[in-house]
């Protein structure tokens, strides 16, 4: 139960100041890079007809995420911006499901994966949104329907960032607690297997998707 919480940490010494770097999630987003460009790399390289099963699999996700991209932005913006979706889901599919392999963690369960997909949905919706509609508008949006609800709109906004990156990471961290407890409680018999297949493969599913899909709603209301 102790190593739930046990992370290993690089201590980069500066003046005034020392910087935190948590070793065990950039190896094992370094795996994730190393899987998902594989993964690309494979797809592009061997496209053939009949399609491989790598194909048909790269081609339905980008065949999906477009599609789902295009009704919420418009073709011209999804041309634009789908491979973004594409690439965010697949990072965040391969990272929910790095943890089914043995003496293997998802990045996601450290709170500082999702908050910075997070923040980088946050900054792109925003970019979107001054780009679409000039600054002055974009700076206007905030004051309305009344001025004085300038400030909830602004914590709205900032809430989207801690709302998107606390439901993945509680879900991720969830399940990792829940294996750990039933793991103790029946002695690694049977039942936690399956839990940390059920946890990787379904509900990792289910919150990369869910975490893709609000990126891109969040980009569409900066298009309104």
């Amino acid at each position: 139960m102790d190593r739930l919480g046990e992370i290993h940490q690089l201590l980069i010494p500066l003046p005034g100041y020392t910087v935190t770097i948590n070793l065990e999630v950039l190896v094992m987003t370094a795996i994730v890079f190393f899987l998902a460009l594989t993964f690309g790399f494979t797809v592009s390289r061997k496209r053939s007809m009949p399609p491989s099963r790598f194909q048909i699999v790269g081609e339905l996700i980008v065949l999906t995420f477009f599609g789902l991209t295009e009704e919420a932005l418009g073709r011209t913006h999804a041309k634009r911006y789908a491979p973004l979706i594409c690439a965010l889901f697949i990072f965040l599919l391969l990272s929910n499901w790095l943890g089914i392999l043995p003496h293997l963690e998802e990045p996601t369960r450290d709170l500082n994966t999702p908050l910075s997909l997070g923040l980088l949905g946050f900054v792109v919706a925003h970019y979107v949104g001054i780009r679409e509609k000039g600054f002055k508008a974009y700076i206007k949006s905030y004051f309305e329907p009344v001025f004085f609800l300038m400030p909830l709109n602004v914590i709205g906004e900032l809430a989207k960032i801690v709302s998107i990156s606390f439901r993945l990471f509680g879900n991720i961290m969830g399940g990792a607690i829940i294996i750990l407890v039933v793991s103790y409680l029946t002695f690694s018999i049977l039942l936690p297997p399956f839990l940390n297949v059920f946890f990787g493969l379904f509900v990792g599913t289910i919150q990369a998707f869910v975490f893709t899909m609000l990126t891109v709603v969040y980009i569409s209301v900066q298009l309104k």
